[in-house]
């Protein structure tokens, strides 16, 4: 797939125009996605803010942030990746014809790769040149995971399949027992863990399908399985979200939402926010389980800073809320934002809108 050469081009020149005038309020007709005045006012701050280039027909899809990058990435599969502290653009291109499904975008040391159409594509991160494709033998049910010496894909015939990354050469496949389908992947040097769609979450060893535990929840996995230090935090169907030892497999706590979950929470340092139809945002102590506060507004964590949460609503607003005395501090008006992505490793809140303007904004209190 080749580069669009022109979008290359303007994307360089939009970001040169965007510096060289202080910011979109710099230019005739551009207006801030948000105000300064008012982020001011809100104690908080621009850091970047930049055009990405999308064709008139064309929208922006989804933002994604992967180590210090944020890619953008347009309805068409057009991405644009983004130095995420500057804004810088790194590199353009389209990553797949129009119409055809991304399956995830992963990071591995010195390499992007995803899932494209059926074939497991790996992209250097620095150019987004192409580096390999391998099609696959069957088609994949999320995204996959890899560590130094293997790829993991999960298939429609309900088996992660493990495949030498040098050659993508088959060397086993894994599955749950009761056939489930599988929802979710994580993988490093030492296990591999996969959830499944009846509630099913495994830890096999790396290079052979040898089960070290098995966990089950009374409903689905949901979303993916997210990892922090050794524990693994999961949703499910059950109306619970889980923290379980990856060591031993067995549950330090759950919580139960009262709700059907169909996404997967978020973890910082402090908390894990859970988002459940007609009940909002749930924040929970990582350590204890308990319940901090609910919001019933809240869509999703933007970021989190010093004990304060920054929570995206439905209308959108962002709402401070503070995580200690699970009081809201103040809101800012977001109006017109239609993307955004959960920061989980620092402060900095990412927010963009259809046309592709994309700013970052950081608390400075």
């Amino acid at each position: 797939m080749l580069k669009s050469g022109w979008r290359l081009f303007l994307s360089a020149w939009v970001f040169v125009l965007y510096c060289g005038a202080g910011g979109f309020g710099g230019e005739k007709g551009l207006e801030h996605l948000v105000s300064k005045e008012l982020l001011a006012h809100s104690k908080m701050e621009m850091v970047w803010e930049v055009k990405v280039p999308i064709k008139k027909k064309e929208s922006l899809k989804e933002l994604v942030v992967v180590d210090n990058r944020i890619y953008a990435i347009s309805d068409l599969n057009y991405v644009v990746s983004l130095n995420r502290n500057t804004g810088s653009v790194i590199f353009s291109r389209e990553i797949a014809p129009a119409g055809f499904p991304v399956l995830g975008l992963g990071h591995y040391e010195d390499e992007l790769f995803s899932i494209i159409g059926n074939e497991i594509t790996e992209i250097n991160p620095d150019s987004g040149a192409e580096i390999s494709s391998e099609r696959l033998a069957v088609r994949a049910t999320c995204p996959a995971a890899r560590n130094r010496s293997n790829f993991y894909v999960a298939g429609v015939d309900r088996r992660v399949h493990c495949l030498r990354s040098e050659d993508k050469v088959q060397l086993f496949e894994a599955g749950a027992k009761n056939d489930s389908l599988i929802t979710s992947i994580v993988a490093e040097e030492s296990f591999v863990i996969f959830s499944t769609d009846a509630g099913n979450l495994i830890r096999i060893s790396p290079d052979e399908p040898l089960l070290r535990w098995e966990f089950e929840a009374s409903g689905g996995i949901v979303g993916p399985i997210i990892k922090d230090g050794e524990s693994l935090f999961i949703a499910s169907e059950d109306t619970n979200v889980y923290k379980v030892n990856i060591i031993r497999g067995k549950v330090d706590w759950k919580y139960q939402t009262n709700a059907v979950l169909d996404e997967a929470p978020r973890v910082t340092e402090e908390a894990v926010y859970q988002y459940a139809h007609q009940r909002g945002l749930a924040a929970i102590d990582i350590e204890s389980g308990e319940g901090m506060w609910e919001l019933v507004e809240g869509v999703d964590l933007l970021a989190e800073r010093a004990g304060k949460a920054y929570v995206i609503t439905k209308e959108p607003k962002l709402i401070v809320m503070d995580n200690k005395t699970g009081k809201q501090l103040y809101s800012v008006n977001l109006d017109g934002i239609t993307k955004y992505v959960s920061n989980v490793v620092d402060s900095k809140i990412y927010i963009g809108d259809d046309s592709g303007r994309i700013a970052c904004i950081r608390p400075v209190e």
